[in-house]
Parts: C-alpha cells; sequence; structure tokens
C-alpha cells in the first residue's frame, strides 16, 4: 500500500512540474468562469481588457502601445487575453506581452478548447475578431472597440474615470 501511494504521490509531482514548465507562470488559462472572476475581482476599478493573439497582425502593433499605456496610467486595471484559436503558443505569448512591458498585468490565455464558449461567456455577439478592448468604468458600464483602440480614445477614457473617482 505504501509503494502504491509513493507512485501516485510521485506521478502527481511529474504532472504538476510538466504542467509549469508547459505554461509561462504569469500566464494565467482564460476557461469557463473567468470572465465572471475577472469582472469581480475588478468591481469598483476602471478597467481595460484587451483582446489579442500572437498571429495577429494589428495586435502586433498595438501591444506596445498597450505597453507604455499602463506605465503612463497607474490607476487602470489592464488585463489582457490572448484569444488566438492556434493551440500551444504560451511560450509566443508570453515573450510578446514581456516586449510589450505587459508582463506585469494580469495576463490569460485561451484554455478551453471551446473558444466559442468562451467568446460568448464574454459576450453573446462577439463572433472572434481581435483586436477587441473593453472598457469598464467604476459602475460596470462597459464599452467596447472592436479593432485596433486609438490611444486617444484610452486616454480620454481613462481621464474620464480618474474625475469621476
Amino acid at each position: 500500500m505504501r509503494r502504491r501511494f509513493a507512485g501516485i504521490l510521485g506521478l502527481g509531482i511529474l504532472i504538476a512540474s510538466a504542467s509549469a514548465l508547459g505554461a509561462p507562470a504569469a500566464l494565467k488559462p482564460f476557461e469557463r468562469g473567468s470572465w465572471q472572476r475577472v469582472l469581480r475581482s475588478h468591481a469598483g476599478r476602471p478597467t481595460l481588457v484587451h483582446f489579442w493573439g500572437v498571429t495577429c497582425g494589428p495586435c502586433k502593433i498595438e501591444l506596445p502601445l498597450l505597453g507604455q499605456f499602463v506605465k503612463d496610467h497607474p490607476e487602470i486595471d489592464v488585463v489582457t487575453i490572448s484569444a488566438d484559436l492556434v493551440p500551444n503558443l504560451s511560450a509566443a505569448t508570453q515573450s510578446m506581452l514581456d516586449k510589450a512591458g505587459l508582463s506585469s498585468t494580469e495576463n490569460f490565455i485561451f484554455g478551453d478548447g471551446c473558444v466559442e464558449r468562451l467568446r460568448f461567456e464574454i459576450d453573446p455577439a462577439w463572433q472572434g475578431d481581435i483586436p477587441r478592448t473593453m472598457l469598464i468604468s467604476r459602475d460596470g458600464t462597459i464599452a467596447t472597440i472592436e479593432g485596433s483602440a486609438e490611444i486617444a480614445d484610452l486616454e480620454k477614457w481613462s481621464a474620464e474615470q480618474i474625475s469621476t473617482h
């Protein structure tokens, strides 16, 4: 009995180690229920949620601009969610976030095989186009920017959030 328990414990450690090696620690899996947890954890705070992907051309241009926005606006919570349909891009996702100056933000990567279900949880009308930015005000009001967000629009929203506090 003791030997079997040690074998199971060893297998559990091996699985945990393999999981840790497979995805960078800073990336959280975005799974069923994650959207509601994000909304709850940032309730009452202005929050910018940016959906992007490694294979998205406009996202590659937008990420460094978002990194600068984060530096300039520490009073705004920023969450990034890699919504790529291509699986197993954890290392590339983390690398792009690091280069853009976004490794200190709360970062997720779609971690559920049913991306349609994840998108539906976020917004039933969302067909999956990225980049996509959701601006969540202190009162929970959400404004959505389809496609690339203009930094001037983010600056204006940020100023409104600060002035209403």
